[in-house]
Formats: structure tokens, sequence, C-alpha cells
């Protein structure tokens, strides 16, 4: 049976035209399906990270702000996320963490949605932190938080709702959310609609300016191969950038920081969600590591991603005895983001015996084995293998 698998494998391999794109990283035997946690490293950051190093900082220091561009990469490396996730140029910046970013959008979405709304409605799904910063948002400007399943948002949206923070991937699970039906109810509702984009950009398309989508944010070190705490951004919609108010002004945001000015006047545009003194190092790596998605085309990773999950989940239930795992993981496409999700009575000791064996994924707790399919690296012989060494792990 293996050797019908394999065969099948390779023969997919063979007319895969994302292919190539995997000798742009930095690989060895390892199945590495962790991808959605951290991404692998491209070949070209270490060289331009020892470049900004040495002669950069080195040789220019503080003079690399204006020849090196640093003042800029911000905005500039924007710019280079913004075809990944469907926006125009200027509306993305790059800065922080996602939490902080999280932070400046739910806030800056309560002043936008204006006076008699006092309510944040977040995915009573989300992702720890979001729901963190969702609750310290919510007590900081006088509104109640209101947990919902992503299904039940539209029927939960009222005259009070504020601002509507959603995550397009769930993380433990993969179901893709209807980014386009969730931001058109929310806009119905009056609200305005903030998306973190973490498990989805860089895997799958999102069109935020098509869907009309307020503000987002998202990490960079998943998809985006970024590094491990690369900088996140923050996408503000044109139409919206005149009166997003930022909760953390800093000079960098400021229309003319060198000024010092005490009063503070934003930034035109996507550049007043600036706060402080970029992190240039991380930004540069991560500006390296973007040139790998030069004449990529998102929908062609998209078309990739699916087909990895449909054959990954064809030989688990070839290899994986009856009983032992059960995917939580749609099987829709239209549901399903860039990984796969297993249910697993012993998943912790499990994946860790399958990380002895050179297949990494990792674990979620109480019982789910998560694996992530990236694409421009991860190949259907992986897949394969992944499945067969899962097999043989719980056999």
């Amino acid at each position: 049976m293996s050797e019908s698998y394999a065969g099948k494998a390779a023969a997919l391999d063979a007319l895969d035209e994302l292919a190539k794109l995997r000798g742009r990283f930095v690989l060895d035997d390892v199945v590495y399906l962790d991808g959605n946690s951290l991404g692998a490293l491209s070949v070209n950051v270490a060289g331009r990270v020892d470049d900004v190093v040495r002669r950069q900082w080195g040789e220019l220091r503080i003079r690399s702000w204006e020849e090196s561009g640093w003042w800029t990469a911000p905005e500039r490396i924007g710019d280079r996320i913004a075809p990944l996730v469907g926006a125009a140029p200027g509306q993305i910046v790059v800065g922080d963490s996602t939490s902080v970013n999280v932070f400046k959008a739910l806030v800056a979405a309560v002043r936008l949605a204006g006076a008699g709304r006092d309510e944040i409605v977040v995915d009573a799904t989300t992702f720890p932190s979001d729901g963190y910063i969702a609750a310290s948002a919510a007590r900081l400007t006088g509104c109640e938080l209101r947990p919902v399943e992503p299904s039940a948002v539209p029927d939960a949206l009222g005259p009070r709702t504020a601002a509507v923070l959603l995550n397009h991937v769930d993380y433990r699970t993969g179901r893709l959310h209807d980014l386009p039906a969730l931001t058109s109810a929310i806009h119905d509702a009056g609200a305005v609609a903030v998306w973190d984009l973490c498990h989805s950009a860089g895997a799958l398309p999102v069109d935020l300016d098509a869907h009309g989508v307020d503000l987002a944010v998202g990490c960079t070190y998943k998809y985006l191969n970024g590094g491990p705490g690369s900088p996140a951004y923050l996408y503000v919609r044109t139409g919206l950038q005149d009166r997003f108010d930022s909760p953390l002004p800093g000079w960098n945001s400021h229309t003319n920081p060198f000024d010092m000015s005490a009063e503070f006047i934003p930034a035109p545009g996507a550049l007043r969600g600036r706060v402080g003194t970029p992190d240039i190092l991380s930004m540069l790596a991560l500006e390296a590591a973007l040139e790998v998605w030069d004449g990529v085309s998102v929908d062609a990773v998209r078309a990739k991603s699916l087909a990895l999950g449909d054959f990954f989940l064809e030989c688990v239930a070839a290899y994986v005895p009856g009983g032992r795992v059960e995917s939580v993981t749609p099987s829709a496409h239209a549901e399903r983001g860039s990984q796969v999700s297993l249910r697993c009575a012993d998943a912790g000791d499990v994946m860790k015996r399958l990380i002895a064996r050179g297949v990494v994924g990792d674990f979620r707790t109480p019982d789910i084995l998560r694996f992530g399919l990236t694409p421009l690296y991860v190949g259907f012989a992986d897949v394969e293998r992944a499945a067969r060494v899962l097999g043989e792990t719980l056999g």
C-alpha cells in the first residue's frame, strides 16, 4: 500500500509548479509541518542580515536611517505584504507585535464607531492573546465584551456593537471563517470589522480591499517566513485613515517626527499606525524573506495547499489504524485554512514520537496534533511520509 501512495506523491510532485521554490529555503531531511508556527529560513536572509549588521550598522551607522532606507522600512515592507493580502499600496505599516497591533486596531475601531456603541464582539474561539487584548480594550473604552462563535456573529450584532474582532482561520482546527460574509454583516450593523490574519496571510487569498475590511493585523513569522519574533503589521483601509485614532501615538507616528513637538499631530495615511523606533534588524530580515514571494501567485499557493490537505487526509485514512485519530479540520475547501488538525487521545506523547522520527508538527492542548501545510516548501512526498510515520507510531 505504501508504494502506491509514495508513487502518487511522486507523480503529484512532478506536476507541482511550486516545487522549484523549495530551493529558496534552508531545509534538511526533516518533514517540516510546523510552518504555521514558524516558517522556514529563506536562503537569502543570512547574507542580508550580515550586510545590515556589518555594513549598514557597522560602517554607515546612523547614516543608514537615510542612506540604507531604515526610516521608510515600515511602510516599504508593508507594501511588499500588501499584494499577499489583497491590499493596494499605502495601507499597511509593519512594526510591533500582533498583540500590540490588535490593541491599536480594536481601540481605534471603537473610536471610529462613535458615540452610543459600547459593545465589542470577539471571536469566542480566538487565540488567547487576542482575547486578553480585547478584554483590556473593552475595559479601557468602557465597552462590554461579548465572546461569540464566528458562525453566530451576524445574529449577535446590534445597535450597540462598536467593533468585531475575528480570526480568519481558527488556530486549533484550521477552520476558515467566511471573511466576506461576516464583514458584510458587521458593516450592515454599522460596526467596524477587525480581522486577525495570522493563519491566513501567505497561505490563501484574503482580498482585504475587495471585501471592504476596515482594519486587519497579522504576524509575519508563520507563512511569511519572517523569522522568530519578526514584526507584525497593521492594515488601515484608505477610507478610514484620516479618522484612524491610534491609542498608542508615538514620535514615529507624528506628521513631523523630528520637530519634537509637544503637540501630537498624526502622520497621514497608514503611517499613523507607527509608534516608536522600528526594530531594524528583524524588519530587514523580514524584507529579505519576503523576496521568496517574487513571481509567486497566491492563488497557486492556495490550490496546492488544498491539494496537500486532501492528499494528507487520504494517506492518514490509509495508514492510521481506525479510530485512533479524527480530523477536526473541515473537509470542505471553502472552510479550510492551510493546516490539518487531528484529534488524538495521547496527542502530546504522539507528537514527541513523531518529532523523534523526523516529522515535525505541533501539539495543542488537550488532544490536537497540528500539521501546517506551507506550499512554498512542503511537497506531496512530505505529507505522505508524515502520514506513514503517524500510522507506524499509532499502529
